[in-house]
């Protein structure tokens, strides 16, 4: 099991359009920024699809997902196997109920590449990390496109689609270099919940066995 197979896909933004005004991709982004950086946490049910190119074979992972200012995420998959996601300011967990098994990262590692989590915790800044090329509304969403300034094994290229009205990002597709694709999907998204800091506090159980990735 290899924790970055999050890297794939990654964001969970803000963006602003005024329905009868359409705005530059550059314009969006600035509203993306401004309006994350007010946020003080979200709560949300995901649907991932993961798929391979060489095979054909997809996955699909449902499950919820917790934010909290500054940076704390829980990500909690339930179907088809129970996984948590656990990322603090300097540590990173994943843990595996049924194999008994939790890896450790080092969040600085984690969080400075173009993964996920440094979508979801707020790090990644699009017009600095990304090409951005606003490909107008589909099904009623915004949608942009991003090729990233300095690609990444695990991230060529990314479409997002955003909520004109609410600025929130609702779908994510994240592309690697051999073609994979994840797919991401939010739902009954909470905007500044109360969550208790205990929900993102992680002591590893007895009897699991550590993975530690982080040189310590």
């Amino acid at each position: 099991m290899i924790f970055l197979r999050y890297a794939l896909p990654g964001f969970l933004f803000f963006f602003i359009a005024l329905l009868n005004s359409p705005l530059w991709s550059g314009e969006i982004t600035a509203h993306i920024q401004e309006q994350y950086e007010t946020l003080q946490g979200f709560q949300a049910d995901f649907v991932q699809t993961l798929k391979n190119a060489a095979s054909g074979e997809s996955e699909t992972r449902t499950g919820k997902i917790f934010f909290k200012q500054p940076r704390f995420i829980r990500w909690e998959t339930i179907t088809p196997e129970k996984e948590l996601l656990m990322a603090g300011k300097d540590v990173v967990w994943d843990y595996f109920q049924e194999e008994m098994t939790v890896y450790k990262y080092p969040a600085s590692k984690i969080l400075g590449s173009k993964t996920m989590l440094r979508f979801l915790s707020g790090k990644a800044r699009l017009e600095q990390d990304f090409f951005v090329t606003n490909q107008g509304t589909k099904e009623g969403l915004i949608k942009l496109n991003l090729v990233p300034r300095e690609p990444e094994p695990s991230l060529v290229e990314a479409d997002i689609w955003l909520d004109p009205e609410s600025y929130l990002l609702k779908k994510i597709l994240f592309i690697d270099f051999y073609g994979n694709e994840n797919r991401l999907s939010l739902k009954n998204l909470v905007l500044n919940p109360k969550l208790s800091k205990d929900l993102f506090e992680f002591v590893p159980p007895k009897g699991v066995e550590i993975m530690d990735n982080t040189g310590e």
